[in-house]
């Protein structure tokens, strides 16, 4: 398939072009880029998100950014998501054929203006968030879109109710092991398929986002990047069993939810459900997909616990194993397209568009979140210190790093305030020392913390990294699919914030 050859190409270019300066190593760490002190920056092995978490100095001055950036920064981040939310809907065919130059227009008015007052610096915060974040976080994203085409359920299934809630909860139960874009990504295809006769679709996607994209990976540190960044600040790997009855209040409320208004529109819908004739029994083709699968979650999980060290990429630090990671995944979604036939794919409806939409998109979200992210990390210093300053109790941090997490990148906003609060409880104590006592003495703020990073993710299109995906294969497939302002209006604010209300009240 020449899409197939493509997108191999691509990504196996950049990871060469990406990888070949790092051959050129600074064992000392010092050398500067225009003036920059690349020595910075934390070892977190999350390649979903940005997850340094710890403002970069300059070799000169010591400049943290994050202190001396003004909020209409964020400006050109808040024209990205309005050009997401709006032009679909008033300009669809300007947006359909032009979206990537969009982004692209929103990512330069950033760039530009941000090297021009900054130079060196802001080159620096550049290429750190396309080689350290992006890059890994589109890789991923491709190996598990790549490999879970590659998986097709065949058979007779029709979405019923019962069936269609028992496919979101065993993708829920998945989540917190392969992660929630692995889960989402396997289990979405089957859904749509199941429900093609349906005439209200939508509303399934959406539980979907909520449900297997985000709640489901709140158990372990493998579900969801913020949990994984605790993971390797000293927070034990099963401590995340803590929010095991937050998670299931919410589990149960939405699923609940969701089987009424499925049997609502099903009942409605009957008599339009199809003569399935003879019944053919389910099974998968493409099960060996299943050891690639396997290999990406291991491959995620080894860059996390390995320190192989560190090489200089362009003046970025990144740490070997990150390397090694990415190339890794690269091999798994290589290895799912030679042992797949294309047949399968084809009948698995498999396609690169929507990679390559949320390839355009996030770039230039990433590249314009990046003074929304240095005022973040600033803390107290910075221009949201009147928001960092307010967050005092369990309820201040559950819905302040939820809010955040919900428009921002999760996995920094659990790292701030996971900061702020050993700052809080432990000022000047080692982390060894107090990241355990925050998880006995203090556990409702870790937990309040954890339940807002991961659960307010799926209040937005790009809370998280699936959602945005989700919403891409499921319009491809015919789903009418809300705007990004309808999704959060007629959804999250109806279903979701009434049930972290009831979190709030139960548990912070």
């Amino acid at each position: 398939m020449k899409f197939d050859r493509l997108a191999v190409l691509s990504l196996f270019l950049i990871f060469l072009l990406s990888l070949t300066p790092a051959f050129a190593q600074d064992p000392g760490g010092e050398k500067a880029h225009d003036g920059v002190d690349i020595s910075g920056g934390a070892k977190t092995g999350l390649p979903e998100t940005h997850v340094q978490g710890q403002a970069h100095e300059t070799a000169d001055s010591h400049v943290n950014l994050g202190e001396m950036l003004p909020l209409f920064s964020c400006i050109p981040f808040a024209g990205m998501l309005l050009s997401i939310a709006l032009l679909p809907l008033v300009a669809a065919n300007i947006w359909h054929h032009h979206f990537g130059k969009i982004s692209a227009f929103w990512a330069a008015s950033m760039a530009l203006p941000f090297i021009y007052a900054y130079r060196g610096t802001a080159i620096y915060e550049i290429l750190h968030i396309i080689l350290a974040d992006y890059v890994p976080f589109i890789i991923l994203l491709w190996a598990l879109f790549t490999v879970s085409g590659g998986i097709l359920l065949k058979g007779t299934l029709r979405g019923t109710p019962l069936v269609n809630t028992g496919i979101i909860l065993i993708g829920t139960l998945l989540a917190s092991w392969m992660g929630t874009t692995g889960a989402a990504m396997l289990m979405i295809r089957p859904l749509l398929r199941a429900n093609d006769y349906r005439k209200n679709t939508t509303f399934m996607v959406v539980f979907f986002i909520f449900l297997v994209a985000n709640i489901g990976g709140a158990l372990t540190p493998l579900g969801d990047p913020p949990l994984f960044l605790g993971f390797l600040h000293g927070v034990s790997f099963f401590w995340t069993f803590k929010i095991l009855p937050h998670m299931f209040l919410c589990v149960a409320i939405l699923l609940a939810i969701y089987f009424v208004l499925d049997t609502y529109y099903y009942k409605k819908e009957k008599a339009s459900v199809p003569d399935e004739g003879e019944k053919k029994p389910l099974r998968l083709v493409g099960i060996y997909n299943f050891i690639f699968l396997l290999g990406i979650v291991g491959s995620v999980l080894m860059s996390g616990i390995l320190d192989l060290g560190e090489v200089s990429t362009l003046g970025i630090h990144r740490a070997v194993q990150d390397w090694l990671r990415d190339g890794l995944l690269i091999a798994m979604g290589i290895g799912s397209l030679l042992a797949t036939p294309r047949q399968v794919r084809e009948e698995n409806q498999f396609s690169w568009f929507p990679i390559l939409e949320v390839a355009y998109l996030f770039i230039g979200i990433f590249i314009t979140m990046i003074p929304c992210l240095l005022l973040l990390k600033a803390g107290p210093n910075g221009a949201f210190a009147f928001l960092i300053n307010a967050v005092q109790t369990p309820v201040h941090y559950f819905w302040v790093t939820g809010m955040l997490s919900a428009f921002l990148d999760n996995a920094p906003t659990y790292l701030t305030f996971f900061n702020t609060a050993l700052g809080s409880f432990y000022a000047g104590m080692p982390e060894s020392a107090s990241v355990p006592l925050l998880m006995t003495e203090n556990a409702i703020y870790l937990q309040a913390i954890s339940c807002g990073a991961v659960f307010f993710g799926a209040c937005s299109y790009i809370g998280n990294a699936p959602n945005f995906m989700v919403r891409s294969i499921a319009s491809e497939a015919g789903t009418p699919m809300p705007s990004f302002f309808g999704y959060i209006l007629k959804y999250s604010l109806v279903f979701l914030i009434p049930t972290f209300v009831v979190v709030t009240f139960i548990f912070f």
